[in-house]
């Protein structure tokens, strides 16, 4: 990811990542020395987990991986022949210095890796406090988790009779994939969509419904050099002479898609989602000192309000059309359905009768995601393993999410509430963890 943001256009930019990529094995050794000193003190990840860091770093290092994408930017940036022979060199260390870091994963760490992927409520705890910044009643908020699915599959099911009377969610879902005018093919189209929506809504929604000043008003939309699957912004840099970018890694085997899945997508991560917020806390250094701005930040807040502003355009009126609305409450069921699987696996909850009744199994688990998750079978594999590996953040989108509706609400009975204004309020209050924001917003 340092790679990615660094300046690409000019011979001293990719001097630069050359000497970055020579730096690569020194940082790699480093990272197997602590892995190392953990497995001597008995603590080694899950296999599966040790087995998928190992696979994404042998891709990187592949010939046409991620490191080998930054020749092809330096080859189309037109820089010299002696900085591109300075660039493939690095290329080529580093890319064995990942092959090395794999085979030291899969030969030495991995016989000695657990199977079990479930780390047991006294530990998920931690976790999840950590990602929300909140302590949570697990076995209530399961069971809310259970409850929201349920509500949400309901609502698919409205819009389902809107975009043809009688059919079911499947079904509709099936005539939107199928509808010409939502199909975009090839990943330079789908990033020049996700541009023109991501600007759109930069213009209609600046001093309206946001506060959204220069510099921040520049967003840049970019396919990722790596193919792990998944979608993410990374801020701007402190003078914004690095815009925010949303990132789409791409699957090699995703070539199409359609626009009434993703675009609540560019909404969650440009604006008003990751940027507005991300975007702000950088912007007010006359109010929070950079822990604030930069590092202080929870998953439950920052994911929380990028899920609360799927729904807020809702709310503003841009998600009026019923295809666009079915994936945005797609993407609230994924999310709610991740609240069941995370601490349903993790804490080994009972599953619902529909669903057997018994202790979840990541493998019965596997298939509620696949119920659930409207994604293709790359990403649902990378996103049952990041569930697995990463215990108590997926749910911290629709903790964050609940916790801001209600404290919204709370405001709202106050007399004078302005929408505009409440926001504004608590995007400039920075990184915060959820009970501390339910905090700063009562007094």
């Amino acid at each position: 990811m340092v790679l990615e943001l660094m300046p690409q256009s000019t011979d001293e930019d990719f001097v630069h990542i050359a000497g970055r990529l020579q730096n690569i094995p020194e940082a790699l050794d480093g990272y197997w020395a602590s892995l190392q000193q953990s497995q001597a003190a008995g603590h080694v990840a899950p296999a599966r987990q040790v087995r998928a860091a190992a696979e994404q770093a042998a891709s990187w290092a592949e010939p046409v991986g991620a490191l080998a994408s930054l020749i092809t930017a330096a080859q189309a940036a037109g820089v010299s022949e002696t900085v591109l022979e300075r660039l493939r060199t690095g290329v080529q260390t580093a890319a064995e210095a990942y092959q090395v870091f794999a085979g030291r994963l899969t030969e030495t760490l991995l016989p000695q890796a657990p199977e079990r992927d479930a780390v047991g409520i006294e530990l998920y705890q931690l976790f999840s406090q950590s990602f929300t910044g909140a302590k949570l009643d697990l076995q209530e908020t399961y069971q809310w988790g259970l409850e929201e699915l349920a509500r949400i599959v309901a609502a698919q099911q409205e819009v389902a009779e809107q975009i043809r009377p009688g059919t079911s969610v499947s079904e509709a879902k099936e005539l939107l994939n199928t509808d010409p005018g939502r199909i975009i093919r090839g990943t330079e189209a789908l990033r020049e969509w996700m541009q023109q929506l991501s600007d759109a809504a930069v213009a209609e929604l600046k001093d309206v419904h946001f506060e959204i000043p220069e510099p921040m008003d520049r967003l840049e939309c970019r396919i990722a050099p790596t193919q792990d699957g998944g979608v993410y912004y990374t801020p701007p840099s402190d003078d914004f002479s690095r815009p925010g970018r949303m990132w789409w890694s791409v699957p090699p085997e995703d070539t199409e898609f359609t626009t009434w899945a993703e675009t609540t997508t560019v909404y969650h991560e440009g604006v008003p989602g990751h940027h507005l917020q991300i975007g702000t806390a950088v912007l007010v250094k006359d109010r929070l000192n950079s822990w604030r701005r930069y590092l202080a930040n929870t998953s439950g807040f920052a994911e929380g309000w990028a899920l609360y502003a799927e729904q807020l355009m809702t709310e503003l009126g841009y998600l009026d059309d019923p295809g666009d609305r079915m994936g945005m409450l797609d993407m609230q069921r994924m999310r709610a359905a991740r609240v069941v699987f995370d601490i349903g696996v993790h804490c080994g909850f009972r599953a619902p009768a529909d669903w057997g009744g018994e202790i979840w199994t990541p493998e019965t688990g596997l298939e509620f995601l696949r119920a659930h998750l409207p994604i293709s079978e790359a990403q649902l594999q990378f996103e049952f393993t990041r569930y697995l590996g990463w215990p108590g953040q997926a749910p911290s989108y629709k903790v964050g999410q609940r916790i801001i509706e209600q404290i919204r609400a709370e405001r709202e009975q106050q007399p004078g509430f302005d929408l505009k204004s409440f926001h504004t309020e608590l995007l400039q209050l920075g990184g915060l963890g959820l009970d501390t924001l339910r905090f700063a917003m009562s007094r």
